[in-house]
């Protein structure tokens, strides 16, 4: 038992006493969804069934949302975000949900302005969220705390702010520090956390830099978010209980590992051997984990994995997140194969572009580069043949400045694009009421503050199709609700088109053949 508990951390009959009893954050829905499901995986009736059971663990907060992920709700199940939020806080009355953001999008890639970012956080705390972690990608203090200005006047409660972990040149720890100073002293903050979005930290770096970060805190609380990309994140949890840290962030069942965060099952039965009480209930936690498996068997979706011990993502830097919307999109356009290459040349990129930290947006706008230059040295073209207006954006300043310097050859190929000078002309800011006018004039009525919202940053598109679905259906391990995992025979075909909800036409093909089913107005088949 001793050298078990040596390996996992500092020997327990060496530890010095400690009082704090460890709390957890929830990430399976939000970041286990993301970073394993490419952030399609979960339906509001999915969420909605393991509420209830979420709710008596006794965590901290629910990870629940972030832009990304209420809008591939929208794109991918046509489901309303404010309806999904509404929905969870029904059955969720104790725990706070808590969404994330950047500060500067909702939805869109572009830059949100004021207007519309304190829309979205005004909505989001109308419908049932109480917490918000900023993690503002260039770690700016001034950006950071305006956003938490804004937050506490639309109504969110809690706010987190982050220090967004990363390795570089650039990136040093008494910045880390001087940060969560400043965050301390903020009245806007009421927590802060260290974010580690690529899985780096290890358990030395730890050591390093979590003793400086807990006395900056002062008395405000610690939480660290880490990924289990490289393997290291179980051990180096248990290393920053030690240390001060008082939340961990962690996943339930199949939600947890891989590229995502330490699983609770494992993590409070390391806990448990070095002592140190940890506040929830493993029952509870048991009974959602359950349903979480019940959910990825319906749909076929895989479950995270533990991973070896990987130094790769040291150099690649792609987070946990985008890993998984990667997968997603290159399995999309058949092309899964060119993931190595992607990822390898993703590392080259940010290097090129003055190594912004890899959290949302940047690390979407450095992958989005990296395939572009895969596929153009494919094609016999050169690298930054084609950039995306994104990245077109970041080289002209419009997110801030980057710690290092952007590489001359790409200032100069950006330079040269007449699209970086249509791009860099500035863009008005319409005010809410000018927003409500327009929105009333294009539809000929009043238009809601949430369809609002939704309309003024998503393809129209998507929002009629939403609207035309109506309200989710809930899901139940029964097999009500909808169904997205493959069928292998008719019956399962069959089955799997009645348990559709609302469908009114569905085309099949297999090679040559070709099915098609229409429901009339009774609702029979055709």
């Amino acid at each position: 038992m001793t050298t078990y508990v040596k390996d996992l951390g500092p020997r327990a009959d060496a530890l010095p006493s400690r009082k704090r009893t460890i709390r957890l954050v929830d990430t399976s829905l939000r970041d286990g969804n993301q970073s394993l499901w490419g952030a399609t995986g979960l339906t509001t009736g999915m969420v909605e069934a393991v509420g209830p059971m979420l709710d008596q663990v006794g965590f901290e907060a629910i990870d629940f949302t972030s832009s990304t992920n209420l809008s591939m709700g929208v794109k991918w199940h046509r489901e309303d975000p404010w309806e999904r939020i509404s929905r969870m806080r029904a059955v969720m009355p104790n725990t706070p949900l808590s969404a994330i953001t950047t500060g500067m999008r909702f939805m869109s890639w572009d830059k949100a302005s004021e207007t519309v970012m304190r829309m979205a956080l005004r909505l989001m705390a109308r419908h049932g969220l109480r917490r918000l972690q900023i993690a503002e990608p260039m770690n700016d203090v001034e950006s950071l705390l305006r956003v938490a200005r804004w937050a506490k006047e639309e109504g969110i409660e809690q706010v987190v702010a982050a220090v967004t972990f990363t390795e570089s040149p650039v990136h040093t720890d008494e910045s880390y520090s001087r940060n969560i100073r400043a965050y301390n002293a903020s009245r806007y903050v009421d927590s802060v956390y260290v974010k580690d979005p690529g899985g780096l930290l290890t358990v030395e770096r730890t050591r390093q830099l979590i003793p400086d970060v807990r006395v900056a805190a002062g008395d405000k609380t610690l939480e660290l978010h880490s990924h289990c990309t490289t393997g290291a994140a179980s051990h180096l949890y248990l290393v920053a209980a030690e240390l001060g840290v008082d939340v961990l962030h962690t996943g339930l069942g199949p939600l947890s590992n891989g590229t995502a965060q330490p699983g609770l099952e494992n993590l409070v039965g390391n806990l448990d051997a070095l002592g140190i009480p940890v506040q929830a209930d493993r029952a509870a936690a048991n009974a959602a984990a359950e349903v979480l498996y019940a959910i990825a068997r319906s749909q076929n979706l895989a479950a995270g994995a533990p991973v070896e011990y990987d130094l790769s993502p040291h150099v690649h830097q792609v987070p946990g997140g985008m890993m998984g919307t990667l997968r997603r999109q290159l399995g999309e356009l058949r092309m899964l194969d060119h993931l190595p290459a992607v990822i390898e040349e993703a590392g080259q990129v940010r290097a090129d572009l003055g190594y912004p930290i890899m959290v949302t947006p940047f690390s979407q706008f450095v992958g989005s580069q990296a395939l572009m230059n895969v596929l153009a040295a494919q094609s016999g073209q050169e690298r930054y043949s084609r950039i995306p207006d994104e990245v077109i954006r970041f080289v002209l300043g419009h997110f801030g400045t980057p710690e290092g310097e952007i590489a001359p050859e790409v200032l100069e190929k950006v330079s040269d694009l007449p699209r970086a000078r249509e791009l860099d002309q500035p863009v008005p800011e319409p005010t809410l009421e000018q927003l409500h006018e327009e929105y009333a004039r294009r539809f000929g009525r009043p238009v809601s503050e949430e369809e609002l919202l939704l309309r003024s940053v998503l393809p129209q598109d998507q929002i009629e199709g939403m609207l035309a679905a109506g309200p989710a259906p809930r899901w139940s391990a029964g097999g009500t609700g909808r169904r997205n995992g493959p069928v292998t025979s008719v019956a399962e075909f069959v089955a799997s088109v009645n348990e559709l909800p609302r469908w009114k036409y569905i085309a099949v093909e297999r090679g040559t053949e070709r099915v098609e089913l229409r429901r009339n107005t009774t609702g029979d088949s055709q």
